[in-house]
């Protein structure tokens, strides 16, 4: 029999830790964390405690292209860095553990439909993927170069966003009544929505992997141009300048669906899942202005990537209430 309260905390938990991760991802991303540990191990280890131990890693670590780069770091800059990136594994493997053990409870107990259980093996298969993707992206930049692949950053960045989705969306299904009436018309407009702001996370992952945020710092125009010749000859000004027009496409959509909305809903729910969507969308956009026009500053750029993963679980949110029944 199915103990739905269990499993809905369950849910949760993993979309909170989901969270989590994004965030201290986001910042050893901007920390430049993220090559400070040049080894991958399944089960974990514990970090270096004597300073023999600590020595030992920061070697390995000048040894890295990164390290090379940052010859001028002594060893309390490597323990901060090396800080972060340890603890976003650790909170990684603390993910693996908090899905796994009550999952495998759960099937012993039997509390999961069949359905449930076909959900939950895709989102460990994507969990398990998702630390792969992680070791796969760090390897890009532990051989030619100071940093990791743009791509790899966009698929790692992207799967977690994806999974958290998909985990909130099992939720959702345990939580809201089926009952509730659907309208085909917005859903529709809402998936096309998805498919936007998902191209807006891979271009926003592609700038931080190049760095291009720091480019044109002006805005709406880059520098003294709308289209600069660089667009075409730069991949990070070419990454900004499809993230600045997707911002608004973004915008603009997300009105052109407001607008829609006003003369088929009239229900609490959709009201309020449309309103905070549109909130944030809103917000996102000031919010990225904002971080350009100041040079990119850590605080602004982790609140931008959150923000970001709070527009999509927005939005899986009013794709849920508006498909069909």
């Amino acid at each position: 029999m199915q103990n739905k309260k269990t499993v809905i905390i369950w849910l949760f938990s993993g979309c909170l830790l989901i969270f989590l991760m994004v965030v201290i991802g986001g910042i050893t991303r901007l920390t430049d964390s993220g090559l400070s540990m040049s080894s991958w191990k399944l089960i974990g280890s514990a970090p270096p405690i004597s300073i023999e131990e600590w020595t030992e890693a920061f070697d390995i670590y000048k040894t890295t292209p990164e390290g090379k780069v940052n010859s001028h770091y002594i060893l309390n800059d490597f323990k901060n860095i090396y800080f972060w990136e340890y603890l976003h594994r650790m909170m990684g493997r603390l993910l693996g553990i908090v899905f796994l053990i009550p999952f495998i409870y759960f099937l012993i107990t039997k509390q999961l439909s069949k359905r449930l259980i076909i959900q939950s093996s895709v989102l460990l298969l994507m969990g398990v993927s998702q630390g792969l993707i992680g070791w796969w992206m760090v390897k890009s930049g532990l051989v030619d170069r100071p940093d990791v692949s743009h791509y790899r950053l966009a698929i790692h960045l992207t799967t977690a966003f994806l999974t958290c989705s998909y985990t909130l969306w099992i939720a959702l299904s345990l939580v809201i009544p089926s009952t509730i009436k659907g309208f085909r018309r917005i859903f529709n407009q809402l998936l096309f929505l998805l498919i936007l702001v998902l191209a807006q996370i891979i271009y926003g992952a592609f700038i931080a992997g190049l760095k291009a945020g720091k480019i044109y710092n002006t805005w709406p125009k880059m520098g003294e141009e709308w289209m600069p010749e660089a667009v075409f000859l730069d991949p990070g000004a070419g990454a900004q300048f499809i993230h600045r027009t997707l911002a608004i496409v973004i915008l603009g959509f997300l009105l052109y669906i407001w607008k829609t909305s006003t003369k088929l809903v009239n229900s609490k729910i959709h009201i309020i899942g449309l309103g905070s969507l549109s909130l944030i969308i809103l917000t996102q956009t000031v919010l990225g202005i904002s971080t350009l026009l100041m040079g990119v500053p850590i605080v602004l750029a982790l609140t931008h990537q959150i923000l970001a993963f709070f527009l999509l679980m927005s939005l899986v949110f009013c794709l849920y209430i508006f498909k069909n029944p």
